[in-house]
């Protein structure tokens, strides 16, 4: 949240009835730019780090009234991985891959996604296993795969089940895998996140479009 730095899932986000932060009580945004001008403060007075993320996110795409900024970008996500936040080495680890504020290092960006990795981000883990596959080591990558498909990331379980089809994943481990990705989707499901998942779906957003993934 803008307001108080407080993160709602989107199936509770669906269940609120007032149009006020549940956590603090200030009144709802109305507007992209006052959205905006509160994430700044939560910036500068508070050095809160998901807000620098969320920020940064707005300045690479232009969006939310500010103007595409690479550069501005890339620093707040900097000064958000050195405060701890794995969505920020994530993201850094993609700049760096594409050289979108910053000149390409694919090194860095693999010392970023493994970072991230470590902190239990499932996206810089799928990140490492594309990295891996694209440097021909599939037995690595399908390690990374299965890992984050076991944390109920799609992506990584389609790549699990093409690595068993040219023979990188055992049965066992495909089986494994399978009731892992089943075990996390469980435990996360409910009647809420579904129809906001819908809402979502209909509006045609991705619900892993906050981080960069290569596919």
């Amino acid at each position: 949240m803008p307001c108080c730095g407080k993160v709602l899932c989107h199936g509770c986000g669906y269940c609120l009835t007032r149009n006020c932060c549940p956590f603090c009580n200030a009144a709802e945004a109305l507007s992209d730019e006052e959205f905006t001008k509160r994430l700044s403060e939560r910036v500068e007075k508070y050095n809160d780090p998901e807000a620098m993320v969320l920020l940064a996110s707005y300045h690479r795409f232009g969006r939310n009234g500010l103007q595409l900024d690479q550069s501005k970008a890339f620093e707040l996500f900097q000064r958000a991985s050195e405060l701890g936040c794995a969505a920020a080495h994530c993201h850094l680890g993609f700049l760096y891959r594409l050289g979108n504020g910053a000149e390409v290092d694919k090194k860095k960006a693999v010392h970023h996604y493994q970072i991230a990795a470590i902190m239990g981000n499932i996206h810089a883990r799928h990140n490492l296993g594309c990295s891996e596959r694209e440097n021909g080591n599939y037995h690595r990558a399908m390690k990374h795969f299965m890992i984050a498909a076991k944390c109920g990331f799609q992506k990584s379980l389609d790549f699990v089940k093409q690595g068993f089809i040219y023979g990188h994943v055992t049965k066992e481990e495909l089986e494994r895998t399978l009731r892992g990705y089943q075990a996390a989707c469980d435990e996360t499901r409910s009647e809420q996140r579904d129809k906001a998942a819908a809402i979502t779906n209909a509006r045609g957003y991705n619900k892993h479009s906050s981080f960069d993934i290569f596919i």
